[in-house]
This record gives structure tokens, C-alpha cells and sequence, in this order.
């Protein structure tokens, strides 16, 4: 009787710390719930995009995306305000050091390739560039006057031209940030002396399916000469994948979620086929896809 007594109170004491069990459950699920997430407002157009077809798969999902200068994107990600931010780069070293003091455990990985077009008006001669005539121009050392527009002191696009081209040098005083890059496009285009810096994803002419594949034909779009094969290059797709196109990124997710939610979920739609096609079809290059590239001769 002692010994059933005892399967009984330990019966018991177990069901009690079940039903106790105070630990709070995730509210959400891969594709299930409500989440906020930050996004690079560099990637807004290809964003939108993927948010409309994953909503339409996951009717019970709510993914709110706050469209951001990247230091935001990042800021958000460290406050936690953000469980998954859509950047132009992963973790740096110090970065994943605050992650630890944080307890938070980041996971990231590339979605896709994609290039900063640099744009002038459409009665400018400088339609093909290299990078000393760039620099020059970013400094306000060319030899002539340009003014220089950005999106956003603190995007993603002043942080690469600083780093990659000028390579921490500093931006001369013929350089201003607009309000998005919509708005760098819309002054190129009424500004004869001035040179933009804008996502790629802004100078197709998508909304137009006739001429798919095209640059908008508001402003002209820069060819930049590869230092190592001498040629120009616009950022047309295939050339992004090979690279070719001097002013190459790739986008990324950076997440903070410690258990498979709505983040975890929206990031495998990203690099899901589906995902990569939306990618693809917008002119970026997909990276979690099989793509092969061949070369074509053209007869007249």
C-alpha cells in the first residue's frame, strides 16, 4: 500500500508541475501569428513583392515590416524591437559580442545579389565612370561641379560607397541625402549637374510589362568600368551574379529568434523557390538557387 501511495504522490506532484509550468510559450509559429520586423528601405519595391505572396500562403500570418535606414535596421535588432532585420550585411565582430551579453542567439545567411545603380540626368555626359572619376566626384575633387545625392545619411548605400569605394574616406561637402530613393530619382531627373546613388531595385521599369528588363527612362543609368577586365558594366543581373558590375552586395537576414516563429518563417519563404523567384524576376540574383549562366553569341 506504501509503495502505491508513493506512485500516487509522485503522480500527482508531476501533474501539478505541468499544469504550474509559468514559462511563457512563443505566440507565434513559422507560419502563424504576428511579428514586426525590420527592413533595409533600400529592398522596399522586391519586399513588398514577397510580402504579398507569403501573405496569400499564410493567411493566419501578420509579418508588419518597418522600412528603415540600415543603423535603424540594426538599432531595432539590439533593442529588440526586431526578432529578424533584412540587411546588406551580417554580424560584425563586436556586434556578435553584444549578442552574447545579450543572450541572443543570431543566425543569418544571403538571400540574393544586387547592385547600387548610380544614376545622372539624362543630358549628362558622364555616363560611363570609373573608380578614380568616382571618388572624385564623391570627394568634390572631379573636375567639375556635381552634387551628389542620397537616400540617407545613415542607408546602406552611403555605408558601402564609404567603405568600398572611398574605403573610409570621407564624402565631400557637394554630398545631401533626400527623403528615400524615389526622391534621389525625382532630383537627378530635374537636375542637370547632379549624380545619385540608389538600390537597384528603383531603376527598373517593372510596373511597365512591355519593357521588362529595361531601366525607367526618367534618368540614366551609369555604366562603371571593372578595374580588372577594363570593360563598363551596368547592374544588369548577370552581371551581379558574375560579379562583373563593380558595385555589388547581397542582401541578408539576421535573426534573433531562439525558437521557430513567424521570422524563422518569413526568412525560409525568402529562401524558399518561391521566394528566389520573386528575387529573380526583380533582377536581383537569387542565392539559394541553382542559376546557371551561359554565354551567347548574337548574329546579325
Amino acid at each position: 500500500m506504501r509503495l502505491v501511495s508513493n506512485i500516487l504522490v509522485l503522480l500527482t506532484f508531476s501533474i501539478c508541475a505541468i499544469s504550474c509550468d509559468d514559462t511563457p510559450k512563443p505566440a507565434d509559429t513559422i507560419g502563424k501569428g504576428t511579428i514586426d520586423i525590420s527592413a533595409d528601405e533600400t529592398y522596399k519595391p522586391v519586399i513588398d513583392e514577397q510580402k504579398k505572396v507569403f501573405d496569400s500562403s499564410y493567411p493566419e500570418a501578420h509579418v508588419n515590416i518597418h522600412y528603415k535606414p540600415e543603423a535603424e535596421c540594426f538599432k531595432d535588432y539590439f533593442e529588440g524591437k526586431a526578432r529578424i532585420i533584412l540587411v546588406t550585411r551580417e554580424l560584425s565582430k563586436a556586434e556578435k559580442e553584444v549578442c552574447t551579453s545579450k543572450k541572443i542567439f543570431p543566425s543569418s545567411d544571403a538571400l540574393a545579389g544586387d547592385g547600387i545603380a548610380v544614376i545622372v540626368n539624362n543630358e549628362s555626359k558622364d555616363t560611363l565612370l570609373d573608380r578614380i572619376a568616382l571618388t572624385g566626384i564623391l570627394t568634390g575633387s572631379y573636375n567639375k561641379k556635381i552634387t551628389v545625392v542620397f537616400d540617407n545619411q545613415e542607408s546602406s548605400t552611403v555605408r558601402f560607397i564609404t567603405d568600398s569605394v572611398l574605403k573610409g574616406g570621407k564624402l565631400g561637402a557637394n554630398v545631401f541625402a533626400a527623403k528615400g530613393n524615389k526622391e534621389v530619382i525625382d532630383y537627378v531627373a530635374k537636375n542637370p549637374d547632379a549624380i545619385g546613388f540608389v538600390g537597384m531595385g528603383y531603376v527598373f521599369a517593372n510596373e511597365d510589362t512591355s519593357k521588362a528588363g529595361t531601366f525607367i527612362n526618367s534618368v540614366h543609368v551609369v555604366a562603371i568600368k571593372n578595374e580588372k577586365d577594363g570593360q563598363f558594366y551596368k547592374p544588369y543581373q548577370a552581371y551581379i551574379a558574375l560579379k562583373s558590375y563593380p558595385l555589388t552586395r547581397k542582401l541578408f537576414y539576421v535573426s534573433a529568434e531562439s525558437h521557430h516563429g513567424l521570422g524563422t518563417g518569413f526568412a525560409n519563404f525568402l529562401s524558399s523557390h518561391s521566394g528566389q523567384l520573386i528575387f529573380l524576376h526583380d533582377h536581383f540574383f537569387p542565392l539559394k538557387e541553382q542559376i546557371v549562366i551561359r554565354d551567347v553569341e548574337i548574329s546579325h
